[in-house]
């Protein structure tokens, strides 16, 4: 299988890149020019295009002949990164590719997700902040995945927890909402991120999904019986 991984030199990125490497993957890696030396590691066994991810000429490279692209969505400035991005994707992948995209759990695809008025607290000021100094736009990610979701391609967009490092724990559990008691716990290590976003690739049934992800082993997944 060859891959293209937009945005392989962040954290979950550098996961993808290995992880891919590691089952034999043929990878193309895009990211920022000046963050190609985060991949001095693997730039032996990899096929990096630098650039911005939401230039459409980059991506229109990277993806070619591509069976399956991993993007990791990030909402960066004020220049619809995350939306660039998608829609570069959408655009210019192969027509059979499978498409899986990274995001957070405030993405919400029928509005049938529950959040604790603090996640809705954090996620307005975090909103409000990143805008005002021009640093985040997370109302471009959720125009990323509205255009996603409206897309007949075979995609899956993997909403995450949070985050921490660590040993891998196994694939992690998922729910269609936010909301659901297996999720409560609210953490994912960021190596099993990665791997349930490569197991998507050849996963049928997460086309056109957009799984709520938790680590197999926190205690709200064991209460669940995971």
């Amino acid at each position: 299988m060859k891959v293209c991984i937009v945005g392989a030199s962040g954290k979950l990125g550098q996961y993808l890149v290995r992880q891919a490497l590691d089952r034999g993957y043929e990878v193309v890696g895009v990211c920022r020019e000046k963050s190609v030396p985060k991949l001095a590691e693997v730039a032996d066994r990899i096929t990096i295009v630098p650039g911005p991810t939401n230039d459409r000429d980059v991506i229109r490279q990277a993806v070619a002949g591509c069976d399956g692209v991993l993007s990791v969505l990030v909402p960066w400035g004020v220049q619809q990164y995350s939306s660039g991005t998608a829609q570069a994707v959408l655009d210019f992948a192969e027509p059979d590719a499978r498409l899986v995209f990274s995001c957070g759990w405030h993405i919400t695809r029928d509005g049938r997700d529950r959040y604790s008025w603090r996640f809705r607290t954090a996620l307005r000021i975090a909103d409000r902040l990143g805008r005002l100094v021009r640093a985040v736009e997370i109302s471009d990610q959720e125009e990323a995945c509205r255009r996603i979701f409206a897309s007949d391609r075979r995609w899956t967009v993997v909403r995450g927890s949070d985050l921490e490092e660590g040993e891998s724990q196994g694939l992690p559990v998922w729910s269609r909402h936010v909301g659901d008691p297996i999720l409560e716990s609210n953490l994912t290590r960021r190596t099993d991120f990665a791997l349930f976003m490569i197991e998507a690739l050849t996963d049928d049934s997460l086309v056109q999904e957009a799984p709520a992800i938790n680590g197999r082993t926190t205690p709200s997944a064991r209460a669940a019986g995971m």
